[in-house]
């Protein structure tokens, strides 16, 4: 029988997504010994949002890792548009934000995570485990002291002062605290594929919306990540219609598409992204702090869910390094994190829950062929597109970098 192994660490993290990477370099670059735990080999996987915000720009800008950061493949949108019924109307329009980059950068979230994670690792008190999944809390008189988790070569204890769940909506950190989860109705689901790119293609956009239908493309440079939004549940139905007649909806949308959606010729080929809008009541207890989609799960509606995840990680970094440095936060400091972050999170699961109620009953494309009159007035008065470029640009209480730094 072989013994446990145990560890010993200032802070675990559950999770190297953004949320959980960027905590995890922050608090290193403050000197914080840190060990961030994945339970994937790699960061690749396919379907994850890859929209680099200006407000997450402007804290690479604060790092000083920019102009690195901007060296990695991306796409650099300046203006959202978006297609209804037919006509291409702005959206939103970034070149005006107060902020060094004005635009979003579209980048497969693998490239962004093995950037941030090869910056940490040059720190001495910074651990990166793959292969480590945590199955359980370590908890002693009603506190949270560390993880046990399963790798490759059996399990482990890691003890901790602070554990920071950052593992996604599907989160073992809130389930295992037996934190209390209050869940929004939303009334969508999301299928996504991927269909070859070619070179005359129109440029990344918004969105094609029709008749209360939405597509959405994301230029993964030679191939489209393609995200079609459904009525929740609504997966069954579609299959039973078959799939010629799903490929003809999707052509339906983007008509240059048509030669390309025979590429979808199995089913297996779309996945189904159950779309969850959802947040804690509480996101800490004695010795653990939950954050980003573990804290709050998003939709995909803006790509602000991983931004906000991000502008957590520098919250908390902001409000708990220096004391973290030297030992135990007490649930008081952490409750400073929450106490931060829950009114911008409010505020954008609001919007999105509008949206998307919004959208599904049909009035966000107005009639047949015409524009719904938000969107008109985008169109009429450019100066008005400033509006939704900084909510999505920037999202209510942008963070900014100030946590100390010892190098």
């Amino acid at each position: 029988m072989s013994t446990l192994e145990k560890l010993q660490t200032r802070c675990v993290i559950i999770g190297g997504g953004p949320a959980g990477m960027m905590a995890g370099y922050l608090l290193a670059r403050a000197g914080v010994p840190v060990a961030v735990l994945e339970k994937h080999g790699d960061f690749n996987r396919d379907f994850r949002g890859d929209t680099i915000h200006p407000s997450t720009l402007e804290l690479m800008h604060e790092l000083g890792l920019l102009d690195e950061f901007l060296k990695q493949p991306h796409q650099e949108v300046r203006e959202l548009r978006g297609v209804i019924n037919g006509q291409t109307v702005p959206i939103a329009d970034f070149t005006r934000l107060p902020t060094r980059c004005k635009f979003i950068a579209f980048m497969p979230q693998w490239d962004f995570l093995n950037f941030l994670s090869s910056h940490a690792k040059r720190f001495r008190t910074f651990q990166l485990l793959m292969q480590t999944e945590v199955v359980d809390l370590l908890i002693e008189n009603e506190r949270v002291i560390g993880v046990r988790a399963k790798t490759p070569r059996g399990e482990i204890e890691l003890r901790a002062d602070l554990v920071i769940g950052a593992d996604g909506r599907h989160s073992t950190t809130h389930t295992r605290a037996g934190f209390k989860l209050h869940e929004f109705g939303v009334p969508i689901d999301v299928l996504w594929m991927r269909i070859s790119k070619k070179q005359d293609d129109p440029e990344q956009s918004f969105g094609f919306f029709q008749h209360g239908k939405l597509l959405v493309l994301l230029d993964r440079g030679d191939y489209w990540q393609c995200g079609f939004v459904i009525p929740k549940g609504g997966f069954g139905e579609i299959k039973a219609r078959g799939l010629p007649q799903f490929q003809n909806d999707i052509a339906t949308f983007a008509g240059f598409l048509r030669d390309r959606v025979p590429e979808l010729s199995d089913w297996s080929k779309i996945k189904l992204l159950t779309v969850q809008i959802n947040r804690l009541r509480d996101w800490c207890r004695e010795g653990l702090l939950c954050i980003g989609d573990a804290a709050h799960a998003m939709s995909p509606a803006g790509g602000v869910g991983i931004n906000l995840a991000i502008q957590d990680a520098v919250a908390t970094a902001n409000l708990l390094a220096e004391k973290l440095r030297s030992g135990p936060v007490t649930v008081d400091d952490l409750r400073k994190v929450q106490a931060r972050r829950e009114w911008p999170t409010r505020l954008i699961q609001r919007v999105q829950v509008f949206i998307h109620h919004w959208a599904v009953t049909g009035r966000a494309s107005g009639g047949r062929n015409s524009l719904p009159f938000v969107v008109r007035l985008l169109k009429w008065f450019p100066s008005l597109r400033q509006l939704p470029a900084r909510f999505i640009g920037l999202g209510p209480r942008p963070e900014h970098f100030h946590s100390p730094t010892t190098v």
